[in-house]
């Protein structure tokens, strides 16, 4: 009898060690996803990631986690908040306007509103910092600065805009398919530079008063230009007939031409309008409708993407071009939005080489079209691919992968970090080499 009582002391007391430990290890899995959550950049967060994938956390409970999100608090700044941050040696100014009745329980729809006069403009915060007579439907508004040494259409614009989306969403509930980039003049024609470099983070695009023409500027020296690019997300556009500078004469038939070649454009020509927004009154539930209406997909079916093969811009949502190669002669021929004709002249004058990728996805079969790439990433979701059978990879007619593909949790927390998304989780990198 003894020993059999010692026996189940001894299980017991191995049971409750058992039990301590496991409490132990969820305690510090939530302590590691408390402190990712609370990092203040994507860099901060990255730091974490080996000690979580110590941790033993598996790659289901971790992306359960992810979707979940951060915790938020009611107690912070609302109505006009300004802030700056300094990044390649400038200072880059912006507000954040947020509804008084601000609800952490609730996703907001959120709007960058890029403003005009860039090439007057000197670097200095701008005005109230709120939204003032633009304001529509109830949701967060950003109002980044951009001034003469950093134009909309530089590439620091790109980050500046990827840096305040992230410090929002740290902060508030940003419902991450519902970011809109809206500009009015220089910050409309900015607005399809955004869209042209940086597609993944946005749902939608408005440029009101401001011209995709512009960008084709030598004075500017922007660089290489895809208007292609343009297919993946929709735009509102509004322009003036009386506008002495970019009036609908103008701009019209670029929109149109846009429209035309697959690009979805809903056009708001204002016939008495001039180079104001004295016609928003008429326009903002329309504007406001087309916002709700088209939220991002943040894994779609079909994409399409050109690059230079900068890093900065050579992603479309779960597409990574790597790197690119020369085109050869037997080059697929891709329907270009760049050619303004048949056999015309070209929208931008581009000069240097690029590679393009068109992706469709059907269940796990990738069916990829390239033109000037040696290697290509494909980001790979749970949400769109089913990790239980193979996932087939087709490019320009060869099947290029064929298998299984594993979930890594360093992988899943990498993306995680820097995309502060909890709609758009990768558990897995699929590299193509073509």
């Amino acid at each position: 009898m003894k020993q059999v009582s010692i026996r189940l002391v001894l299980v017991g007391a191995l049971a409750t060690a058992a039990g301590t430990t496991a409490g132990s290890a969820a305690q510090d899995v939530d302590a590691l996803f408390k402190a990712f959550w609370a990092a203040r950049n994507p860099q901060e967060a990255t730091k974490l990631i080996p000690e979580i994938v110590k941790s033993g956390v598996s790659v289901p409970d971790a992306v359960k986690r992810l979707k979940a999100g951060r915790p938020y608090s009611a107690a912070v700044a609302k109505g006009v908040v300004r802030s700056s941050y300094t990044a390649h040696g400038k200072e880059f100014f912006y507000s954040v306007d947020v509804p008084a009745s601000y609800d952490p329980e609730r996703r907001y729809q959120v709007r960058f509103q890029l403003h005009g006069g860039v090439s007057r403009e000197s670097n200095r915060p701008r005005g109230d910092g709120s939204i003032g007579p633009l304001a529509g439907a109830e949701q967060i508004y950003i109002l980044p600065t951009s001034w003469v040494d950093a134009m909309w259409w530089n590439p620091s614009q790109i980050e500046n805009l990827r840096t305040i989306l992230d410090v929002v969403k740290r902060t508030y509930n940003v419902d991450e398919n519902l970011v809109a980039v809206s500009g009015v003049s220089d910050g409309g024609t900015g607005a399809y530079y955004i869209a042209m470099k940086d597609t993944t983070p946005y749902a939608s695009f408005l440029p009101l008063n401001g011209s995709i023409m512009v960008l084709r500027s030598e004075d500017l020296a922007i660089g290489d230009l895809f208007p292609t690019n343009l297919r993946n997300k929709p735009f509102f556009v509004v322009n003036g007939g009386r506008d002495p500078l970019y009036p609908a004469s103008y701009v019209g038939p670029a929109v149109l031409h846009l429209k035309e070649k697959g690009v979805e454009v809903l056009y708001k020509p204002q016939p008495n309008g001039v180079h104001n927004t004295a016609w928003w009154p008429e326009v903002k539930d329309s504007f406001e409708t087309f916002v709700r209406n088209h939220p991002r997909t943040p894994l779609p079916d079909r994409l399409t993407w050109e690059t230079n093969g900068s890093p900065i811009d050579n992603r479309a949502h779960w597409l990574v071009i790597d790197k690119l190669a020369p085109t050869g002669r037997n080059a697929p021929g891709l329907d270009d939005v760049n050619l303004l004709g048949d056999a015309g002249p070209m929208m931008f004058d581009n000069t240097h080489p690029s590679g393009r990728v068109d992706l469709v996805r059907a269940g796990n079969i990738v069916t990829a079209t390239t033109k000037g790439v040696a290697e290509l990433t494909l980001l790979v979701s749970a949400d769109a691919f089913d990790l239980g059978q193979p996932i087939k990879v087709v490019a320009n007619g060869r099947t290029v992968f064929d298998g299984r593909v594993e979930s890594s949790l360093s992988t899943l927390l990498k993306w995680a970090a820097r995309d502060n998304d909890r709609t758009m989780l990768f558990v897995a990198e699929l590299h193509i080499k073509l």
